[in-house]
């Protein structure tokens, strides 16, 4: 018989998390332990109110399967019994965790991932004056960090975009609109990306007007990130973008995660890697996918005011990691 417990947490930011849908200041996660003959595994999950969840959805959608966990449901059963989403990745990741220390190895070997002994993660630069912008992003800069991420929304775009290469002139910089922008003007906005040397734009349209982008000339590539959830949205993003990211928040756990990356890539796709405010419990269970991905964006413990211990460990803009380390 397994033990379950599954539990909310909140972990207070250092400082606000802007970005085009709104602020936060506390990172809600939901926890699931499992144990097996003294052998404990635990996964991590963000409920994300953007696709209609909340802690208290997520953990009843745990509770659903709450006898067939007791019973030792495996992750391949556990793909048909939840949707993708929050519920489904803290417990899928837990499987993966308990699987690897029930075997004494190391979630790379788990999932055959060769890991490096460093790797790069963007910084987020999030919402706020051009000026304040800039500082962030000078200051990250000046810590290490090489890779930036900026959050826009639809405002003193040219302003704080402007701002922020006059500041890092050196840094590749990402940008990520949250679905805030339009149709209109969008050809514009990528040229001014492009001629600010930005190496990607992340989600600029609603998901639901990903058609807008069908035969869209484009100076710098479009990644999915909102659009794209399981191996079930790819079809749909083919001759849109270039690029998707993935968050084991929407594909529902590492498995699924895995299969997509592997069918992204079969299908031209570009792979970014993503993630929710969160601990680093959620992040070692991501890491296996980082050497597949172009972009790696696993900076979600960086804004928290306190991390669960043990924590990934973040030197200036990389994690880093010994070739034989293990997750978790």
């Amino acid at each position: 018989m397994r033990t379950v417990k599954s539990y909310p947490e909140a972990w207070p930011l250092h400082s606000p998390f802007v970005i085009a849908r709104g602020s936060r200041h506390e990172a809600k996660v939901v926890v699931v332990e499992l144990e097996e003959a003294g052998v404990k595994g635990v996964g991590e999950s963000t409920p994300y109110a953007r696709y209609g969840e909340s802690e208290a959805s997520v953990l009843a959608q745990i509770a659903s399967v709450l006898p067939a966990l007791q019973q030792g449901m495996t992750r391949e059963a556990l793909q048909q019994a939840l949707p993708p989403g929050a519920a489904r990745n803290a417990i899928d990741c837990a499987l993966w965790d308990l699987a690897a220390r029930q075997q004494q190895q190391s979630l790379w070997q788990q999932t055959a991932a060769t890991m490096p002994a460093q790797i790069v993660t963007a910084q987020t630069v999030s919402i706020d004056t051009p000026e304040a912008m800039a500082n962030s992003a000078r200051a990250l800069w000046e810590n290490g960090a090489t890779l930036l991420k900026v959050k826009l929304d639809d405002t003193f775009i040219t302003e704080r975009l402007i701002a922020i290469r006059a500041a890092v002139p050196q840094a590749t910089l990402i940008v990520d609109a949250n679905e805030s922008w339009h149709p209109e003007g969008l050809a514009a906005r990528c040229q001014l990306l492009a001629d600010l040397q930005v190496a990607m734009l992340e989600q600029p349209l609603p998901a639901q007007q990903d058609e807008a982008l069908s035969h869209f000339r484009h100076p710098l590539p479009i990644c999915a990130d909102e659009s794209c959830h399981t191996r079930a949205s790819l079809p749909a993003l083919q001759g849109r973008y270039e690029m998707i990211n993935i968050k084991l928040d929407k594909t529902g756990g590492l498995t699924e995660a895995l299969a997509l990356a592997d069918a992204a890539r079969s299908a031209g796709f570009e792979l970014m890697l993503g993630c929710m405010l969160c601990t680093s419990r959620a992040i070692q269970a991501a890491l296996p996918l980082a050497p597949r991905a172009r972009f790696v964006d696993l900076d979600g413990p960086t804004w928290l005011a306190v991390d669960v211990e043990p924590a990934v460990p973040f030197v200036g803009g990389a994690i880093q990691l010994m070739p034989t380390s293990a997750a978790g």
